[in-house]
């Protein structure tokens, strides 16, 4: 008997997307908004930046505003908390790596752009929190689970009652370093950073976490 072939697995349909590419289009895309600003950046200008072809970038992102979201999201997606002992160290090793992109001028160009841009459109101000603001509550979620588990904090709040801290903590560390380096355009310094976060850890703001 003949022996049996077996089928080859089936191809999968267009071409794979490069890592590559993907990385080029998002850094052209911020370079785009520091240098053009939002009225400025074309998709057409991303591309050429970045060296690929409009059809690779339109097959990507079909829109400025997906792309723009995109690039300023695969920033934020560089922080991370790991487990330094204590919260205080927890906290303010995130700050510092927030602050950090921060003073990044690309960084501050492009989300000066999208939130201006934002306040004018509710489609991109609910992409903005989807794809940049929601995601980066992960940090906030470990931070509180590694202090759970130091036995630093109780965990026993109420499932809704948990969501609802956890916004309040990640809008009040988000929402003051922002204003501090983008609003008054001053630095976040190793001090401030200390204050600031002995300040976060008074007392009964972690209650019930």
């Amino acid at each position: 008997m003949a022996p049996t072939t077996q089928p080859a697995p089936p191809r999968a349909k267009g071409r794979p997307r490069s890592a590559a590419a993907d990385l080029a289009i998002l850094d052209a895309t911020r370079a785009a908004l520091a240098e053009l600003g939002w009225g400025g950046l074309t998709m057409g200008d991303v591309a050429s930046r970045a060296g690929v072809a409009k059809t690779t970038l339109y097959r990507r992102w079909p829109s400025k505003n997906e792309l723009v979201v995109d690039a300023v999201a695969s920033l934020f997606d560089q922080l991370e908390v790991t487990d330094r002992g204590s919260l205080q160290a927890d906290i303010e090793s995130v700050v510092t790596q927030f602050a950090e992109l921060l003073a990044r001028p690309e960084s501050q160009a492009a989300l000066l752009a999208l939130f201006a841009e934002g306040s004018r459109d509710p489609q991109l101000r609910l992409r903005i929190r989807e794809h940049i603001v929601d995601p980066q509550k992960r940090l906030v979620h470990q931070g509180l689970a590694n202090a759970q588990a130091r036995g630093e904090i109780s965990g026993d709040s109420d499932p809704g009652q948990k969501a609802e801290e956890i916004d309040i903590i990640f809008d009040t560390i988000a929402g003051a370093v922002e204003h501090r380096m983008l609003v008054i355009g001053e630095p976040a310094t190793p001090e401030w950073i200390r204050r600031f976060t002995d300040l976060l850890l008074t007392p009964g703001l972690y209650q019930g976490c």
